[in-house]
């Protein structure tokens, strides 16, 4: 079962999301401080992360699966929205600096096959993010909530899963831990939850994130079937 991106746009409208947003936004705004002239793709719902770079990039595309629709982008510079397969993304080879994967990964069909096209379109000194819901936290069963569908991850298996498809993690955090309820005791005290978790049960933590890089080292590229397409082999 996957969320619908009204569903998550709808979470991002009430206080809680408000909170989780601004929460994640300042996570990922330490990791790309700086985007400047950057071709950033955003996979999954990542309309309320986005805009942390859409005024600096070159371009901005955010995608959406066809099983959750899109939301479109307001006006704004260099922008798009559309909607496609993410296990057959319709650009180019190595068309991306920065990739941002956020309700995407535990809701895909395969997530194999649509991490080796973030692969395939990432460029070789480009970087990914993924964030994806802690397998050991609540919030990957709050259905109240765009994390508490689908397949969720602990820290080790998303890290797992990606060195797997030659990706290099580079570095992991993690957040939300605050329970997802919208009530006032809990909104009030969000971030006081959000430090005490981080000090007393890490693993608790609603959402794992990482960010990895190209293992460009790890593979050797084979014939290459169709046009725009590449297929690698372990070369270890």
């Amino acid at each position: 079962m996957s969320s619908d991106a009204r569903d998550a746009a709808a979470f991002y409208e009430t206080r809680l999301g408000q909170l989780t947003a601004g929460l994640l936004r300042q996570k990922l705004l330490a990791l790309w401080p700086d985007c400047a002239n950057l071709a950033i793709l955003g996979l999954g719902h990542t309309g309320p992360y986005l805009q942390l770079w859409r005024e600096q990039a070159a371009r901005s595309i955010a995608l959406s699966p066809h099983s959750t629709g899109a939301v479109p982008w307001p006006p704004g510079r260099a922008s798009l929205s559309c909607v496609a397969q993410e296990d057959a993304l319709p650009f180019p080879d190595l068309m991306f600096d920065r990739i941002l994967l956020i309700h995407g990964l535990e809701q895909v069909d395969n997530a194999r096959r649509s991490l080796r096209e973030v692969w395939r379109v990432l460029k070789d000194d480009g970087r990914l993010i993924v964030v994806a819901p802690n397998r050991r936290g609540i919030w990957a069963y709050a259905e109240s909530t765009p994390f508490g569908y689908g397949q969720p991850f602990s820290e080790g298996q998303l890290a797992r899963l990606l060195a797997a498809l030659f990706f290099r993690v580079e570095r992991q955090d993690s957040a939300l831990f605050a329970p997802p309820l919208a009530w006032r005791p809990v909104l009030k005290g969000f971030l006081t939850w959000e430090h005490v978790g981080h000090l007393l049960a890490p693993q608790l933590a609603g959402l794992t994130i990482a960010e990895a890089t190209k293992d460009v080292h790890g593979v050797l590229p084979v014939a290459r079937p169709s046009a725009g397409r590449r297929v690698f082999v372990d070369a270890g």
